[in-house]
């Protein structure tokens, strides 16, 4: 019983986050999530993948304490950040706890510049200014090109820019994880792949972990180490990256992919009924 309970511990250690069959209702009739339970390793990069209004904003908004803004609860489960347990932590208690959310459509101050847009992520820090301007020289080295609009109103750069610019932000709050919402949106694939890219160096110079939300499977799996796939407010599948990478559900119905070459959309919609996880 000693053994088992010393080998479980190491395990837990290992996750900085764990959600644990949590049922969240809108407007306390609105049944959202159904049961669901997911977990993130401790510098890893986890996805969550989905369809348009499959939950995944609404797990995320979940694990940030951002659901009771939209009459939104958690009514069963529990979620475990670092150890402890958070949902009924307000928002920016947590954020001080080394947990932020980059919110989908990336959502910067419009009327400010982009360096007071990065300056505005530290306001949870106490440990002074010339510690908030490294961090800022930091942030600038990921992303060279805010250097260079660093005086621009955030309202006028770029889609690429203003996602770069929250992603920065959310740096800048020292995080141990970052829950990222929704990166690929709205942006050329070009820049997609450079967002991806500095998301993976993140990850192994700095040690921050991802939960990435996404509905373009193709990259998030690419990136990720880990994934999930939400349907209808619950987990269907989940595994490591390189396993749903080649099973022939997830080539099939989130890659466009199956057995017989690539497929239409229209058709992939016809095959729905042949999900394994519905039957």
């Amino acid at each position: 019983m000693a053994a088992s309970t010393e080998a479980a511990a190491p395990e837990a250690a290992r996750k900085i986050l764990e959600v644990n069959n949590i049922e969240v209702i809108y407007d306390r009739v609105i049944l959202v999530l159904k049961g669901v339970s997911l977990s993130v390793v401790r510098g890893g990069i986890t996805a969550l993948m989905g369809a348009n209004g499959a939950g995944k904003t609404t797990t995320l908004k979940a694990v940030s304490n951002l659901l009771r803004g939209e009459r939104g609860e958690v009514t069963k489960g529990n979620i475990i950040f670092d150890g402890e347990e958070v949902q009924n932590t307000s928002p920016n208690d947590l954020v001080r706890r080394g947990c932020i959310q980059v919110m989908e459509g990336r959502h910067c101050f419009a009327h400010l510049s982009v360096e007071d847009n990065l300056l505005s992520g530290a306001f949870t820090r106490r440990d002074g200014s010339a510690a908030v301007r490294e961090d800022l020289d930091l942030v600038y080295s990921y992303f060279p090109r805010l250097r260079e609009r660093r005086n621009s109103q955030a309202g006028y750069t770029s889609g690429g820019e203003q996602q770069m610019t929250a992603i920065g932000r959310a740096l800048m709050s020292r995080p141990k994880m970052i829950l990222l919402d929704e990166p690929s949106m709205g942006l050329a694939p070009q820049l997609v792949e450079e967002i991806f890219e500095i998301v993976k160096r993140l990850n192994e110079d700095q040690g921050v972990s991802f939960l990435l939300a996404e509905q373009n499977t193709n990259i998030a799996l690419r990136y990720a180490t880990y994934g999930y796939i939400l349907e209808s407010g619950r987990i269907v599948l989940d595994g490591e990256a390189g396993a749903l990478r080649e099973n022939e559900d997830v080539k099939e119905f989130y890659l466009g992919v199956g057995g017989e070459g690539r497929r239409s959309f229209r058709n992939v919609k016809h095959y729905k009924r042949r999900k394994r996880w519905l039957s």
